[in-house]
């Protein structure tokens, strides 16, 4: 017996905002909209966990305990860096030093990774 992990819930000051930008990221869809201000998005095939973005008061102070890694798809890492950034994505320091990958925050100042390994 085991649990599956079906929903990543992401703390917002503004859900709608911050789904659009994820949406774009990941190439998803917005699969509900709850009371104006709760968004869920999801993959366009259902195979991976949903996204939900919930409105809260408090602003964002340290580091986020856990995070997001993306690969590429299709595109080489330094071509996806751009995209992202162009997106509104913003360059992090965590404290990585030189590494092979690129910790970025999005809008909100949650951190996530983007690696070098490309997927198709």
């Amino acid at each position: 017996m085991a649990a599956r992990f079906t929903e990543l819930i992401v703390d917002a000051s503004d859900p709608p905002a911050l789904a659009e930008f994820w949406k774009a990221v990941l190439g998803w869809k917005e699969t509900g909209a709850y009371g104006g201000e709760v968004v869920e998005i999801a993959d366009p095939g259902g195979t991976r966990p949903t996204m939900v973005f919930v409105p809260v008061s408090d602003p964002k102070t340290v580091k986020n305990r856990l995070h997001i890694d993306l690969n590429p798809v299709g595109a080489a890492q330094d071509e996806e860096l751009q995209r992202l950034l162009a997106l509104g994505a913003s360059p992090a320091d965590v404290g990585q030093a030189d590494q092979d990958w690129v910790v970025l925050a999005d809008p909100e100042g949650n951190e996530f990774c983007l690696l070098r390994k490309t997927v198709s």
